[in-house]
């Protein structure tokens, strides 16, 4: 399978790209390919209230740990204003895990307090109950997007304790199957050009644009 295997396409031209503790989980190799496909990098730290950079046409939000700072995110204006300004410009918006949660309406803490977060798609995610998910997986996406044309697979993994409580009535985002190929299932959401789902992908492949 290795000739099948490609990095992931650059989702923009100019990516404004959330960075600090909340927000760790950028792989340097996604990075480092999306540059050499000639793409602008630009880092922001949300826990900064720092809104995405105005010329940015893709935004990404990286997995980490947004639970252990969800109040300062939940007041953070200038960050949640500017993805909701992004948005509206037409910008990509991309998340994975945290980042995923971030876009939704409300994150609930482990100690059952819910917080307000983007409101960007229509998903509710709590701690309150913490349960690991944990695995690979391989993901087809069921619309096409910046991040490829419909039917494209990838490949990545699964780690949080987050239960998702709602996923609204969006479009599908993607189909997932774990590695022995039984399938796990709708995954993320989608609202026009925000998307995201629970998953951190590593690379994309041609080898699963059979998968039901």
């Amino acid at each position: 399978l290795a000739s099948t295997v490609r990095p992931l396409p650059a989702i923009g031209r100019r990516i404004a790209v959330a960075r600090d503790e909340a927000f760790a989980f950028a792989y340097p190799a996604v990075l480092e390919g999306w540059r050499r496909q000639g793409s602008d990098i630009l880092f922001f730290s949300p826990l900064a209230d720092e809104a995405p950079d105005p010329g940015a046409d893709a935004v990404y939000l990286p997995g980490g740990y947004p639970e252990l700072h969800v109040g300062r995110l939940a007041a953070a204006s200038g960050f949640l204003d500017g993805l909701r300004r992004a948005a509206a410009r037409g910008a990509f918006l991309f998340g994975e895990c945290g980042g995923y949660m971030v876009l939704g309406r409300e994150l609930i803490d482990r100690s059952g307090q819910g917080h307000a977060m983007a409101g960007l798609l229509p998903v509710r995610t709590s701690f309150a109950r913490p349960r690991l998910h944990l695995g690979y997986r391989e993901m087809v996406l069921a619309e096409g997007s910046p991040l490829g044309p419909i039917r494209s697979g990838f490949r990545g993994h699964e780690f949080h304790f987050a239960a998702e409580l709602e996923r609204g009535g969006t479009p599908l985002f993607a189909e997932v199957r774990d590695v022995r190929g039984r399938p796990l299932g709708p995954a993320g959401a989608r609202e026009g050009r925000v998307a995201g789902s629970f998953l951190h992908l590593v690379d994309r492949t041609d080898h699963l644009r059979t998968v039901p």
